[in-house]
């Protein structure tokens, strides 16, 4: 009977990995790091099992609370994980591509590891990058008031529990924190607006455009202030023209005969890019690029050009020939609403 309990009790917390995993990469922005908190969470439910009461807390909420103070843990005395756009001003498309690997850069979230959470529209879009990135400049215990506020919305009283904390002083911690989002940008507004309904047609027609090396089809897709990053180079881009001679560039350097294939990242439509490989007959991982779409125009591109990111989608690193087992059924065919 007692293995059986046991047994009754991991498949419950089971059932929540996804959630926690969103949980721990909005709080991290490290899906490697995510994972080994939510491995420890999983061993510290484990362990205070007896101890967990359901009068006084839903299971989600409790392990949330775990998951929460572990985070915290973790991130003490630890340097935020930045996008290049936090860290410098916005430089030229002819610049030297030096990769700073001494920077604990922020990484994508594939939404395949939220398995199928209840509230999977809300989940995705708390996870969208330019929400993350911008949680990354919040001070560790603001930016959890925020997300089990904002996000999970939890109570204030369920929040002050959860940090040990009294209401006051997590409303305290909310008005600050979401003054500094605010400074950021419209981030907060991503929580509770649809993604642009246009944007996998968009996100289509350049996958279109760039599989041509179509230049004049790739610009008129962006918009006039829209900016390109690629960690794990430092280097970032503002407006159309700069990031039209940055496609110049790459085109020029790589040629043609890249292959796009649509993936789902933090919540909206991502491409995984395979460049051409001169030594085989086939393409390389390059690198996965995240959009944001407003408008029916694209915003910002955030190119994480470290092709050991695939691993964490899934994907092979060289596929030979035209890549036929990454056939796309299209970008259509991603179900209503999944875009958060």
């Amino acid at each position: 009977m007692a293995d059986a309990t046991a047994q009754d009790r991991d498949g419950r917390y089971e059932a929540y990995r996804g959630d926690l995993l969103a949980h721990c990469y909005r709080m991290l922005g490290s899906v490697d790091e995510a994972e080994d908190l939510v491995q420890e969470t999983l061993l510290r439910a484990w362990r205070a099992a007896d101890r967990y009461d359901p009068q006084l807390s839903s299971l989600r909420t409790w392990l949330h609370r775990i998951a929460t103070n572990a985070c915290l843990t973790a991130l003490a005395g630890r340097a935020r994980r930045p996008l290049p756009s936090g860290l410098n001003p916005a430089g030229d498309p002819s610049a030297p591509l030096i990769p700073r690997l001494d920077i604990p850069w922020l990484q994508p979230f594939p939404d395949v590891r939220l398995g199928d959470p209840a509230d999977a529209v809300q989940q995705r879009a708390g996870l969208r990058l330019a929400l993350v990135a911008a949680l990354q400049l919040l001070p560790a215990r603001q930016r959890a008031a925020l997300v089990l506020r904002e996000v999970l919305q939890l109570s204030a009283v369920e929040v002050a529990q959860a940090l040990g904390s009294s209401v006051a002083s997590v409303n305290s911690s909310l008005q600050r924190a979401r003054a500094t989002l605010r400074a950021a940008g419209p981030v907060l507004d991503e929580l509770r607006e649809p993604a642009d309904p246009d944007e996998r047609a968009v996100v289509e027609r350049y996958l279109a455009a760039f599989e041509a090396a179509d230049l004049a089809g790739l610009t008129r897709l962006l918009s006039d202030d829209v900016v390109l990053e690629m960690p794990p180079v430092a280097l970032w881009l503002a407006g159309r023209t700069h990031y039209h001679r940055f496609m110049e560039r790459v085109f020029a350097m790589r040629g043609a005969g890249w292959h796009l294939a649509p993936v789902r990242a933090n919540g909206t439509t991502a491409l995984a890019a395979y460049a051409p490989d001169p030594d085989a007959d086939g393409v390389r991982a390059h690198s996965l690029q995240l959009f944001s779409v407003r408008g029916g125009l694209i915003r910002r591109c955030v190119t994480f050009a470290d092709p050991t990111m695939f691993d964490l989608f899934g994907l092979p690193a060289t596929v030979a020939g035209h890549a036929p087992e990454l056939a796309r059924p299209g970008l259509r065919s991603t179900p209503a609403g999944a875009g958060g």
